[in-house]
């Protein structure tokens, strides 16, 4: 109980703290304004006062001070209202932004161009002219790739930070699409098969591992296609 409350606490703090600041900048917005608009109300209380009588009727003038009352309420209101609905208008820049995005290939090519259940039965990967950016209006990041990496071989990959090994890795499962050139795995065109065909080949172990919610089990097979034995093989393995 003790750790379920101490879990609670501080997933309220957490989301409890940008809107901690955004009603304090608001607070602070609006005495800000306040005292602008007593400023105001003062300054006009002096020029009513201060010029000579017979230019501003009188009942003009207290109904200049009646409604300069409100004045204080009134702008903080207005910018409040703005406010917020600039900091609203955000998830309809979200909306339009998402509609924007290319839809990914689909996750399972056609029958025909389905590949072997075998594949990949080699592991040879032949890349020719690739080319990668990551927008079209950045520059590109691989520039005329070409390389073979043989099948059944340990490959290192060494070079500079940002010299595209990552985005070599991410070309190769197909997080980011090759502006030109193609990878071919096996004799087979990547960019020609569906995402869950090609990706559910293909294993990556990241440099920091993750454990996700669940047994060990679970995480070693996520996807449940191998049965106990399996899995104590290549665990002892």
């Amino acid at each position: 109980q003790s750790r379920f409350h101490e879990t609670n606490m501080k997933l309220t703090d957490g989301y409890s703290r940008p809107k901690f600041n955004s009603a304090a900048a608001m607070e602070w917005l609006c005495f800000r304004l306040d005292m602008l608009s007593s400023f105001t109300f003062a300054f006009s209380l002096i020029f009513l006062i201060s010029i000579p009588p017979g230019i501003i009727n009188p009942g003009i003038a207290g109904l200049v001070v009646t409604y300069g009352l409100n004045l204080n309420t009134i702008q903080a209101w207005v910018m409040r209202n703005l406010c917020n609905l600039e900091n609203n208008i955000i998830s309809v820049e979200r909306m339009l932004q998402y509609t924007t995005i290319p839809s990914e290939p689909p996750l399972v090519s056609e029958e025909e161009k389905r590949p072997d259940p075998s594949w990949p039965a080699y592991g040879e990967v032949d890349i020719r002219n690739l080319q990668v950016r990551y927008a079209p209006h950045l520059p590109l990041v691989l520039r005329g790739l070409t390389c073979t990496f043989h099948g059944g071989l340990k490959t290192g990959i060494v070079g500079r930070t940002g010299s595209g090994k990552s985005t070599l890795i991410q070309t190769l499962f197909r997080l980011v699409e090759p502006t030109a050139g193609e990878v071919i795995i096996d004799s087979i065109n990547i960019s020609t098969i569906g995402l869950h065909d090609m990706r559910s080949r293909l294993s990556i172990i990241p440099q920091d591992p993750t454990m996700f919610e669940g047994t060990v089990r679970s995480n070693l097979d996520p996807l449940e296609e191998y049965n106990d034995e399996q899995i104590w093989e290549v665990s002892l393995g």
